[in-house]
């Protein structure tokens, strides 16, 4: 790996235009193309690791590349961020944060004339840890990297590493920091089935820079938001935000005005950010001078890391090539909410059902295996009248009263309460208010439940119900779709622009489209 302290330096040429986009992130370098009419060069020192194979993709193929935001409040040396940045972040000083991935999106860039997509995956999936980190075999993905980073650095404390690694400082560093990425990139691999071609890793520093550089940024939000923790405190509707303010944008979690902000809200957050971000970095005017060029070169050097294997040059002008293409974000789904063993929150994923989203609605280039039974099954008719659909979970099984009313409210029911109920039962029941027969005998047929009126529930209403026998797998495993839809082999995304009472559910495949300023919760 190449960095100031080990000596081994890969000196970069990039035009103007490209050099901003790389040092942004994975999504805006696939995503802008300005700056290419002239070429202008630059050169300067960016950590590049050798945990990829050093071999640029050829032109024409596909590639995926891993955007990694790191949460240390550290330099890519390890060293402290300047005072007035910190203040500025409102996120602690360099004692805060740690290692954690806690952006992980993968950017495929097909190498046809596919659309570019870019695939969000929740934080704090619970997963398979490539190679047991600090003998850690399963745990959230953002664990990955900082799991390994601190076997790296204990192996290198306890004398077991090679060369200089145990006694120079900057060295040691990055000897832990590509344990870390070889394992984050690792257990991405693992988890999608896929293959990640390149990788660019940014720190919270390097956000709140370019930010800076492109300010005013233009996001917008659905409602009113306050959280002191991150310092967010913004209006209803489209606003131009400063850098200090973006940072509130994507780090909020905690909403003091109704406190029902969740981790989903805030990935899409991040979606909106880069989305703005790219329109910034598209107009260009901010980035046409020298002065900024080289704080940018700067920005790069300190905050940023790609693999050896990346050609800024090559990738960035084939890049401009897929400007105009279609773009679109996604949140992938999770089956459910649970706790590990040590009481921390966590999400439950079925791996072969993102396995199945992201090869059949992304990564063609891999094709998943065949769905089980053939896709010509023919969906219900949806009712006529609304339906509310309220559903009471009596399984042992979390999120699985939520995940059916997901599944069943494109069929025109409307979300009802999804509950817990007060004791266990083995058998499922179906009951129904006045003027909710037909939604009761929709809801019967399909699941081979008996429906029974009962003047005990509300008008207009049906209460589902679901005991220990009920196939829940056909609905945890297969997120936001019927039985129908999952034999199909298709999960269909729902819009992740959505106003706040319709927001989409952790279970839902949720998609951001780039063609404007998305406006999120």
């Amino acid at each position: 790996m190449s960095n100031d302290g080990s000596g081994q330096s890969r000196r970069l040429v990039v035009s103007k235009g490209r050099l901003i986009v790389a040092v942004a992130s994975a999504f805006a370098m696939a995503t802008t193309g300005t700056g290419w009419a002239g070429l202008h060069t630059a050169v300067g020192r960016i950590i590049t690791s050798h945990v990829l194979p050093d071999v640029p993709t050829p032109s024409g193929q596909d590639q995926n590349i891993l955007l990694m935001g790191l949460d240390s409040r550290l330099d890519q040396n390890g060293q402290p961020l300047p005072q007035e940045m910190y203040d500025a972040l409102h996120a602690g000083d360099e004692t805060s944060g740690g290692y954690n991935a806690n952006v992980l999106i993968v950017v495929h860039i097909p190498g046809g004339d596919g659309p570019v997509t870019a695939v969000s995956i929740p934080r704090d999936d619970y997963v398979e840890l490539s190679g047991c980190p600090g003998s850690v075999c399963k745990g959230k993905i953002k664990q990955a990297y900082g799991l390994a980073y601190q076997q790296a650095l204990d192996s290198q404390a306890n004398g077991n590493s090679d060369g200089a690694g145990a006694t120079d400082l900057t060295a040691r560093e990055q000897t832990a920091r590509e344990a870390g990425r070889k394992t984050e990139i690792g257990t991405v691999q693992d988890l999608l089935g896929i293959s990640v071609n390149h990788f660019v890793e940014v720190t919270l520093g390097a956000f709140f820079q370019i930010a800076k550089l492109v300010e005013p940024i233009t996001v917008c939000l659905n409602e009113d938001t306050v959280d002191s923790y991150s310092g967010a405190d913004f209006h209803q509707g489209v606003q131009q935000i400063d850098a200090a303010q973006a940072m509130a944008f994507v780090r909020q979690r905690r909403d003091e005005n109704n406190g029902s902000f969740t981790d989903f809200d805030r990935t899409r957050r991040q979606q909106a950010f880069l989305v703005s971000l790219a329109n910034a970095l598209r107009r260009g005017g901010a980035l046409s001078s020298l002065s900024a060029l080289r704080n940018l070169l700067q920005v790069a050097r300190d905050n940023i890391a790609v693999d050896a294997g990346l050609n800024l040059v090559d990738f960035a002008t084939r890049a401009s090539q897929v400007t105009d293409r279609p773009l679109s974000f996604y949140t992938l789904p999770i089956s459910g909410f649970a706790q590990d063993a040590n009481g921390s929150d966590i999400n439950l994923v079925d791996v072969s059902t993102l396995r199945q989203i992201v090869h059949q609605r992304f990564f063609s280039d891999t094709p998943a295996a065949p769905p089980a039974v053939s896709s010509t099954v023919q969906p219900p008719p949806a009712l006529a009248e609304p339906v509310v659909l309220d559903v009471i979970n009596a399984t042992s099984r979390d999120g699985l009263a939520a995940a059916i009313e997901d599944a069943f409210a494109s069929r025109g029911f409307t979300r009802g309460r999804a509950t817990t109920a007060a004791t266990p039962a083995d058998d499922s029941t179906i009951e129904y208010g006045p003027g909710a027969t037909e939604g009761a005998q929709m809801l019967a047929d399909q699941l081979h439940v008996p429906a029974t009126a009962r003047d005990t529930v509300s008008p207009g209403t049906v209460r589902l119900t679901v005991g220990r026998r009920f196939p829940a797998g056909n609905y945890l495993a297969h997120p936001g779709t019927t039985p129908d839809e999952a034999a199909s082999g298709q999960v269909a995304a729902v819009a992740a622009t959505s106003t706040a009472a319709h927001a989409p559910a952790p279970t839902d495949l949720s998609q951001m489209t780039a063609t404007s300023t998305p406006c999120v919760k």
